[in-house]
């Protein structure tokens, strides 16, 4: 695991699920973390558990304004940010004739207007770290549609194209940019029910893992994306 003694990371969508698993590995690994999600009592209750290490500053990703205010008291509180990882999303799975324009456009603002506020207001700290990394959590449904998907895999098609495009931008500004796509997880996203016990689908952990070895790779080497499955899934 990387040593990330000193480092400062804003993970977005992190009081539960898949953000909560990533912000726990960055604690465990010497990182301070900002946990944040729209609601204020979670992200502070979250923080406290997670130790010293750990505060708690809520933002709506969809509004950019709050975009540049959960920066700036990053920036403010913790004096830095190395790494930012974009996981707060959205998903509402209905058939184009059933999704009403307000689904369709909470979708795209949070999965793809979220990353890119957040990530333009974090690039000059991040460029500033000599070592910054923007992680963005997206889906294997951002390569593979599906019934019921065409907000959601929309948005995480286009989130595919957004990491590519900004890897490009900023490579040559010490800063990298990769992409997590998992499969089905064990968690209670869109609704599911999580289950105590590991079963086929991925863990949150899983996903963790994943950014934990991202951040490992010295920076002269990038990895720009991991897609994830579970190794087997039920047949048929």
């Amino acid at each position: 695991m990387p040593n990330l003694t000193g480092k400062v990371a804003i993970v977005t969508g992190s009081t539960k699920g898949i953000g909560l698993a990533i912000a726990e590995r960055l604690v465990n690994e010497g990182a301070s973390v900002v946990v944040s999600s729209r609601t204020a009592e979670e992200v502070v209750a979250v923080a406290a558990r997670l130790g010293e290490r750990a505060i708690g500053i809520a933002c709506d990703v969809a509004d950019p304004a709050a975009c540049q205010a959960l920066v700036a008291e990053t920036i403010k509180r913790l004096g830095r940010l190395d790494v930012l990882v974009n996981n707060a999303g959205a998903g509402i799975i209905k058939p184009i004739s059933e999704l009403t324009v307000e689904e369709w456009q909470i979708q795209i603002d949070v999965n793809l207007g979220g990353v890119f506020y957040l990530s333009k207001a974090a690039l000059p700290h991040l460029s500033a770290s000599g070592d910054g990394f923007i992680i963005n959590i997206g889906s294997l449904a951002g390569r593979n549609p599906f019934g019921g998907g065409t907000g959601y895999n929309a948005s995480k098609f286009g989130l595919v194209g957004m990491t590519e495009a900004m890897n490009l931008d900023v490579r040559h500004d010490d800063v990298r940019v990769s992409i997590i796509m998992p499969g089905s997880v064990n968690t209670a996203f869109g609704g599911g029910e999580q289950k105590a016990e590991r079963s086929w689908p991925l863990e949150a952990d899983d996903c963790a893992l994943a950014v934990m070895q991202l951040l490992e790779f010295p920076k002269e080497a990038h990895v720009s994306r991991i897609e994830m499955r579970p190794s087997q899934p039920p047949r048929g």
